[in-house]
């Protein structure tokens, strides 16, 4: 916050200090940079024709309402521009068009969310902030009364001399220095002197006037107003700040819950279209601008423009002629401020856009971290970052010139006033003395020029306000966005005696993501109470939309889905869904206890009934094993689960709620043969007296259903039971023949797990399963809690050199522009100790009794002023330019060290909960930007501040060394306002932005996962949870504002008791003939006007703390040396070598969780040119083989060799580059297929024609042909717009394309339904052939040929041996097989 002062300092200081505060380059502003596409600019053109064609397909009614939001909301994810073929209509161009004509909300509409108490405290903030900015008109009209005080005790010095030089004081016996002392001596003898004074040169009136103001004592008076203004300004700052913070946290507080509640309200068509990762930037930066916009800044726009009324009326009343000549130059002021803003506002916004998509990229990436690692991505992925970041630097320079020419043409301008001003009052207090003496042309000057500077002053924040409304433009619509399908809504029936029959009557379907892709061609299908009813197909035709349609996740296009008769659009949409048990393929758990996730499947449960549902789902057991049981941390998406064991407890989630309706989309696909025949038991047992719909690939467990539906091109095919379809030989017959061609799907061999459990170690928790995990990283589970808070102590003692040395270390290539920067600064610094002096010799001419001596010297001294301005113009020009293009570079260089140090860290980084991905790109958008803060244009007002001030103590000492001490003594109180200020701030960045990152997890978590929320209606659930985590940051956010409100009031009002006390030394001197009045100005002036530049200072309190802050995240995370350094250049590279790997004596745990063991003592050797399965229950090691492996750990103990090679010898680069990975849950990039594809080999251009090659192999090419757009189709956010099928095949030719010596199969075909999987089973096959691999794999059919088949049970092989050596043994794996047979 600025400190106000008098004189002209105050546009300068202010404009430029709040406008870099609005300015979006700078610190605190730039989380929003991070993702702000549609803040009231432009949307590319896509927004537009995703969102129009996704409201093709609903009423007319909901088309408007769509329109409007996504007119101005989230961009959909990049996939939709080429679903829509880049064709536009005129919905597009319409909602275009209401783009640029109302890009922001109005101003009052902009406090919708305010209550009457808000409306209270912003009423009397604003009372307060009107009667603070009369502060200074006041203030000024004793001052310019106290000039003529001093002007007449300069015009008596000089009499006293004449009285001296007539020998009159001579004669009373007096000496000059008595008589200036005591005017009251020559009461007496004022006969004498006039019959004396023959020649009349003598100004009686001027001895007079001496006499009867005694010059201390009007002193007195004077400095007791400026002690009661002081108080004044203490208590009306402190209401005029505590007063709008309060209010703006309030609002800012309940729109944070309006916008998180109302999206959890949309239906699931709206998130196909709207990236989560956008939502989740609109939620913390988007508001963070309201709050700036709509916060104590608003109290300071009063305050400045009241200063702006008050001055104006002063400078009328006291003089209306020099007013107007003065107001002749004010609009010019106002111009240029106005000009300034447009433009700093226009390319501010286009900055944001440039940063939004860096901000998506890095999210994508690190949320797919092992992918990309696994494919050595990173130097691509940072390519592709800083595309975007140069884009954004190129702009930030553009606006760094924009600000200096302005503030340039400011200062200018105003000089030009200055000289006008004193010119024009010398001439009025010569031509009219009785209406204008020097005090009054004080008066008139300074009220009119604070008058015109508080106006440019207030206009910056117009600009916070403006962004503001921009944000909230955007929010407010999302806000107030009702969707076609209301989760919330209380409207419907809600069905008595509900019985469960469900009736799918000629439904037509295509997703609002792809309108140009028709899903379903008019289904028909009844399904009577209690019956299973099982859908089968290959992928993409049409299974998993019909569970989402009875979801209710959209509706038909054409037809109805009829529920005991009544359309399900008639339904309650909340009671309906509470009906509905769902477990899908890739089942979400959320950041909490397993008891937590089960009992999300319905509020209210017992911990009794929440066992009773984890034994039904195979679960209670492996639970019961854990540390922590029931109250173990899954981590963030249930990282630190097994693919089975979540599964299992996502079935138990769905039993608890005992839904009259189960829906099991491929339930069991997860789930090692352990575990599948129980939970399909558990499952068969759930599904009695219930309507259930089953889909499955895997035939053999849905043999028993009541009616089978074989889907084909979204139509139902054929219908009837296994054996009436057996007979058909229609399509369900080829698939079930195909698959009997193999071995049937894998089982549990329970009584053999019933008798090995009282041998078995107990299989504590692990990593994931899974290899590549989808999403997000781990968060630590409690075990590990405890270690990671140790971690963060261990963290805080570490010292960073995060030195403002080493940001400018950092800068060096931009030295030249940061010295011509710093140098422009110092010529600006030393303008207002010149403006000082320029000032104080214009008061001294007023005592010069010589009237055109003094006209003369007026003029000299107004070209002074004009010289002066031509100065400062071109030093703010230098200075703007220099130092914003420093400070992009600088940003851009931290930016993309941050993101390519990110990527070098080892995998264990990312398990650390403290590293989400929503807080590593939260910290990577917000660092840069505030150690940039510290170093660009901050640096200038700093040094600036620096030079004013010394030159200005100097000056000062120079003529009055007495005064000078006195006034620096009142320094410390501005400059403790300014840092307590900035130890508020500093306190406040830090625990808020923490605790707003704890409720971003809880919406990212959220939002990401919304499927699931809303098929467990949990909106309520998370929405009270969000509530909880905002609570606390809000709570302390209140107290601050008091504290902060202090210390802002504080640091004003420090000014005014300087101003008492300094003038009362200075009459002191004056009377005591110490100095004269000018030199007591000169004095004074000097380091006032100078000190103003602290005024600077505390609106670079901000930036300074959060800047250090920052810089040592920053430096913290590049001096980090990864202990698995993928950059590394180190290392063998081997030229000829057979792809061996052995694994001798390998302990493991991972890092997150040092107290369970997952490995313990492994033994394995994979010859060259062999294939090598891996089988086992879920948790027991095989994926952690598989990730020793790719050497994203180092084994605890023991060794993995390549030929004879310790793995960590080798260089990892090109260790990794011999390997092609494919997972079980794959992660595509939001990118065309064929990126995808080339994405398997990051060290060459792939040619077309090896990508369609790889395809072929993948059996994923005719699908890909058949697209409106071939290989060119953007697969979307995660792969979302393909199915787990086709997803999974476009792994596979990601892997092969790099034609890897080494093959990792993790569950590779798992999600693969029965045509495709034989097929793509014998490509892997043929990719197999001369490599050496490693597979992993439940179903047991796809590895009776493999070369050796290894069984791992808790961390050890306990068998091996090729498929008929081991059924020979008749040990774990003969007892699998067999389970198997017996399914059969």
């Amino acid at each position: 916050m600025n400190n106000g002062r008098v004189g002209p300092m105050e546009v300068g200081e202010n404009i430029e200090g709040e406008q870099e505060m609005t300015s979006p380059i700078n610190g605190g502003n730039d989380i929003q940079e991070s993702n702000t596409e549609a803040n009231g600019t432009v949307v590319e053109k896509k927004v537009q024709n995703g969102e129009s064609k996704q409201m093709s397909t609903k009423k007319s009614k909901d088309e408007t309402a769509v329109v409007v939001a996504n007119g101005n909301g989230l961009p959909p994810k990049k996939g939709e521009e080429s679903g829509s073929g880049g064709s536009s209509d005129t919905g597009s161009e319409k909602s275009d068009e209401e783009k640029k004509d109302e890009p922001m909300v109005g101003v009052f509409e902009l406090f919708r969310y305010a209550t009457k108490r808000d409306v209270l405290f912003m009423i009397i903030g604003t009372i307060c902030a009107l009667a603070h900015g009369t502060a200074f008109p006041l203030m000024i009209i004793v001052f310019g009364e106290m000039i003529d005080l001093f002007v007449n005790s300069g015009l008596f010095s000089g009499v006293v001399q004449q009285l001296d030089d007539l020998g009159i004081l001579a004669n009373l016996t007096y000496t000059q220095a008595q008589v200036i002392e005591d005017p009251d001596l020559l009461q007496s003898h004022l006969t004498y002197i006039e019959t004396t004074d023959v020649n009349n040169t003598i100004n009686m009136q001027v001895i007079q006037d001496a006499i009867d103001n005694d010059l201390l004592e009007v002193m007195r008076k004077f400095a007791l107003y400026y002690i009661g203004i002081g108080c004044g300004v203490i208590v009306l700052g402190y209401c005029q700040v505590m007063f709008w913070m309060v209010a703006s946290e309030r609002q800012t507080h309940r729109i944070r819950t309006s916008f998180y509640s109302n999206i959890l309200r949309q239906n699931i068509g709206w998130f196909d279209t709207n990236e989560s990762a956008e939502l989740n930037s609109r939620l913390t930066n988007d508001i963070s601008k309201i709050h700036d916009g709509i916060g104590d800044k608003i109290g300071v726009f009063f305050q400045w423009m009241s200063a702006f009324v008050a001055g104006f009326t002063v400078g009328f009343v006291y003089g209306w002629k020099l007013t107007l000549v003065i107001l002749a130059i004010s609009p010019l002021l106002a111009v240029a401020a106005a000009i300034m803003s447009q433009l700093v506002g226009m390319t501010s916004n286009l900055e944001l856009k440039a940063y939004a998509k860096a901000g998506a990229i890095a999210e994508e990436v690190l949320g797919a971290i092992r992918t990309v690692v696994a494919f050595g991505g990173q130097k691509k992925e940072c390519e592709r970052y800083d595309i975007h970041l140069v884009e954004a630097r190129s702009l930030g320079v553009k606006k760094g010139l924009i600000n200096g020419i302005s503030l340039g043409v400011v200062w200018l301008i105003m000089m030009c006033a200055y000289a006008l001003g004193f010119w024009y009052g010398a001439k009025l207090t010569r031509d009219e003395p009785e209406n204008y003496s020097v005090g009054t042309m004080t008066i008139v000057f300074f009220s009119v020029l604070i008058g015109a500077f508080s106006l440019g002053n207030a206009l910056p924040n117009i600009q916070s306000l403006a962004t503001a409304r921009g944000a909230a433009y955007t929010v407010y619509n999302i806000t107030a966005l009702d969707p076609p399908i209301d989760s919330y809504s209380t409207e419907g029936k809600k069905l008595e005696g509900f019985q469960g029959n469900i009736e799918i009557r000629g439904v037509e379907f295509r997703y609002p993501s792809r309108p140009e892709v028709k899903i379903l061609h008019g289904v028909n299908l009844e399904i009577k109470r209690g019956q299973t009813v099982a859908l089968v197909g290959s992928s993409g035709c049409g299974k998993s939309t019909i569970v989402q349609l009875l979801q209710r996740f959209y509706d038909p296009e054409a037809g109805q889905l009829l529920i005991d008769g009544v359309d399900l659009k008639d339904i309650n949409i909340q009671w309906w869904r509470e009906q509905i048990g769902i477990v899908s393929q890739e089942p979400v758990l959320f950041g909490t206890t397993i008891a937590e996730n089960i009992r999300y499947g319905r509020l209210g449960v017992s911990q009794e009934e929440i066992e009773d549902a984890a034994k039904e789902a195979n679960a209670h057991s492996f639970i019961s094993e854990l540390p922590d049981k029931y109250e173990t941390l899954v981590g963030e998406r249930g990282a630190q689960l097994s693919g089975g064991q979540k599964q299992r407890i996502a079935i138990a989630r769905a039993l608890v709620r005992n839904p009259k309706i189960l829906l099991l989309d491929e339930a069991t696909s997860a789930l090692d043969t352990e575990s599948e025949g129980v939970v399909q038991d558990a499952l068969e047992k759930a599904s009695h007296g219930r309507t259930t719909i089953v889909i499955a690939h895997r035939l053999s467990t849905i043999k028993t259903a009541d009616a089978i539906a074989g889907f084909k091109d979204g139509l139902i095919a054929e219908k009837g039971t296994h054996s009436e379809l057996m007979a058909k030989s229609g399509i369900y017959q080829q698939l079930v023949t195909r698959q009997s061609a193999r071995t049937a799907d894998d089982d549990e061999a329970e009584q053999f797990e019933k008798a090995d459990k009282k041998k078995s170690i107990p299989n504590l928790q692990r990593q994931k399963s899974v290899h590549l995990t989808p999403v997000h990283e781990k968060k630590a589970l409690e075990s590990g809690e405890k270690e990671a808070e140790d971690g963060e102590k261990e963290k805080e003692k570490e010292e960073v050199d995060s030195s403002l040395k080493r940001i400018l270390t950092m800068n060096s290539s931009e030295i030249p522009f940061i010295l011509i920067g710093c140098f422009a600064s110092l010529i600006n610094g030393g303008t207002m100790p010149a403006f000082a002096i320029i000032f104080s010799e214009i008061l001294g001419v007023f005592s010069e009794p010589d009237l055109e001596k003094q006209k003369k010297d007026i003029v000299l001294y107004a070209m002074l002023f004009v010289g002066l301005g031509v100065i400062s113009f071109f030093a703010y020009l230098l200075q703007g330019y220099m130092f914003g293009r420093s400070g992009e570079y600088l940003t851009l260089r931290l930016r993309s060290a941050c993101f390519k140090a990110l990527l070098r860290q080892e995998i264990a980084y990312f398990d650390d909960h403290n590293n989400s991905v929503g807080a590593l790109t939260t910290r990577l958008s917000t660092d840069a930007s505030q150690v940039q803060g510290a170093s660009g244009v901050k640096l200038g007002s700093t040094i600036m501040a620096l030079c004013s001030v010394l030159t200005g103590v100097i000056i000062a000492f120079v003529y009055s060394w007495k005064l000078t001490l006195l006034i620096i003594a009142f320094l410390p109180l501005v400059v403790i306002g300014g840092a307590l200020e900035m130890q508020m701030m500093q306190g406040a960045a830090g625990k808020n932005k923490e605790a707003l990152e704890a409720a971003g997890k809880v919406a990212i978590e959220s939002i990401e996962n919304i499927r699931t929320v809303a098929s467990l209606t949990r909106e309520d659930m998370f929405r009270k949870k969000f509530g909880d985590e905002l609570d606390t940051p809000y709570r302390g956010a209140l107290k601050k504002a008091h504290v902060i409100g202090i210390s802002f009031s504080m640091s004003q009002a420090a000014m005014f008791f300087a101003y008492a006390a300094s003038f009362w030394l200075g009459a002191y001197l004056i009377q005591k003939s110490e100095v004269d009045y000018v030199d007591v100005f000169k004095a004074f002036s000097a380091i006032i006007f100078g000190g103003m530049a602290i005024g600077n200072a505390s609106s670079f309190a901000p930036d300074a703390g959060k800047a250090e802050a920052s810089a040592k995240e920053i430096f913290r995370l590049l001096d980090k040396r990864p202990e698995i350094d993928s950059e590394s250049t180190e290392g063998q590279e081997l030229t000829q070598y057979n792809s061996n790997i052995q694994f001798t004596n390998v302990t493991f745990r991972y890092p997150t969780r040092p107290d369970t063991q997952v490995l313990q003592g492994l033994n394995l050797d994979v010859g060259q040119g062999q294939t090598v399965a891996l089988v086992g229950s879920s948790g027991c090691g095989k994926s952690t083989t598989v990730q020793l492996t790719e050497r994203f750990y180092e084994p605890e103990g023991g060794s993995v060799c390549l030929d004879g090679h310790n793995l960590t010898d080798l260089n990892l680069q090109w260790l990794r580059s011999q390997i092609g990975i494919v997972s079980q849950e794959p992660t595509l990039f939001d990118r065309t297929i064929a990126q995808n594809i080339a994405y398997g080999d990051n060290n060459r251009d792939i040619p077309m024609d090896e990508i369609i090659a790889a395809a072929r192999k993948a059996n994923i090419h005719d699908f890909i042909a058949s697209l409106p757009d071939g290989y060119d189709t953007n697969v979307g956010e995660k792969g979302a717009q393909l199915s787990g099928g086709q997803k999974q095949r476009v792994a596979i030719a990601r892997a092969l394309v790099r034609n890897p010596k080494i093959l990792l199969l993790d569950e590779a075909t798992s999600a693969l339904d029965t045509e495709s999987e034989k097929i793509v089973q014998e490509a892997l096959d043929r990719a197999r052939e001369g490599r050496t691999c490693i597979t992993i794999a439940h179903r047991l059919s796809t590895i009776q040929n493999a070369d050796k088949i290894c069984v791992i049970r808790h961390g050890v092989v306990t068998e091996q041996g090729r498929h008929n050596e081991l059924m020979q043994k008749q040990g774990f794996y003969h007892k699998l097989n067999m389970a198997q047979a017996r399914k059969k």
